[in-house]
């Protein structure tokens, strides 16, 4: 609006207009008949001249006012249009979220956000794409997307989550760990496997991730790992496996979705080796309704993979 108008008085000019009178002008604004009249006195300061005259019992506008009550319907239809639209945004989460996740995630938590936000949340579209967590760690940072589903391992030295500023971090469930072996291998037959057993053996690296994560372990016990091959596609490791030509660590996370091939086992990594899985998003965003209802949605229905208390209870007895 300019400075010779605001919303208050374009209202109060179409009241009078609509009806002929102050003082039912006020009553239909819920207002009192003096504070009316006060505010008119001094938005027709502002404008410079009279917005209504006297008329026998009534008022009658002057052709300033009849000016703003001529445009008063675009103003308020307007103004009505923009406030449904900020409802619907609020109470409907309305609009679209840019989601980056990696790519075991693509197949497993990613297709479940989707279709339950489609259900519950149907004005919402979510727009995915996938990257690997530093990838999507600087998408967010240069605005690209607003929700980065990352993981990192502990410890890492090159874990692209310690130099964030300025965002907020929510840790959605840990993914274990897991040894895929050759049915016919040594220790094929055991239900866990130490890392430090398999210090002689090739092995294939998955992501840049998860190969920093196997050299950082096989490091604390002592030994440098012999990559022989390097993939991160699940599907391909496993098949490598398969074929007798090494062993390798994959999460669990990325296991599901896939049907083991005939010739090879999984086995519980000792000691546990766990990646922690998180929603990364800009401080703040999560009041912003449309947000809010992704990561809501992303805690929810990754409830069930996070420990219940008493699951913790016993795995710190087992320790």
């Amino acid at each position: 609006m300019s400075e010779r108008l605001d919303l208050h008085t374009v209202r109060i000019v179409r009241a009078i207009a609509e009806h002929g009178s102050i003082t039912a002008a006020a009553a239909d604004l819920g207002y009192s008949q003096p504070a009316l009249s006060q505010h008119l006195r001094r938005a027709e300061l502002r404008v410079g001249a009279p917005l209504v005259l006297r008329a026998g019992r009534g008022v009658r506008l002057t052709e300033a006012g009849r000016v703003v009550a001529r445009h008063s319907g675009p103003i308020l239809a307007t103004l009505a249009a923009a406030d449904e639209e900020l409802n619907r945004l609020v109470e409907q989460a309305a609009g679209t979220v840019r989601v980056a996740a990696f790519p075991s995630a693509s197949s497993t938590i990613i297709p479940a956000l989707i279709a339950g936000l489609g259900r519950l949340r149907p004005a919402l579209q979510l727009v995915y794409t996938e990257a690997e967590p530093p990838e999507a760690l600087a998408m967010l940072a240069d605005g690209s997307i607003d929700v980065a589903v990352t993981f990192s391992y502990p410890g890492d030295p090159a874990d692209p989550h310690d130099d964030l500023v300025g965002v907020t971090t929510v840790r959605l469930f840990d993914d274990p760990m897991a040894i895929i072996l050759p049915t016919d291998h040594r220790l094929g037959s055991s239900r866990a496997v130490r890392l430090a057993d398999l210090a002689e053996d090739p092995w294939i690296a998955g992501c840049p991730l998860c190969r920093g994560h196997l050299l950082a372990a096989s490091a604390a016990f002592g030994f440098t790992p012999r990559i022989a091959h390097a993939t991160d596609n699940s599907v391909a490791v496993l098949g490598l496996v398969a074929a007798g030509v090494g062993v390798a660590l994959q999460p669990r996370l990325a296991l599901e979705p896939l049907e083991l091939p005939p010739g090879t086992g999984v086995h519980e990594v000792l000691p546990a080796s766990d990646r922690s899985v998180r929603a990364v998003h800009t401080r703040g965003a999560a009041a912003v309704p449309t947000v809010g209802a992704v990561l809501q949605a992303l805690v929810e229905m990754t409830a069930a993979r996070r420990p219940q208390p008493s699951q913790r209870s016993r795995a710190s007895r087992q320790v």
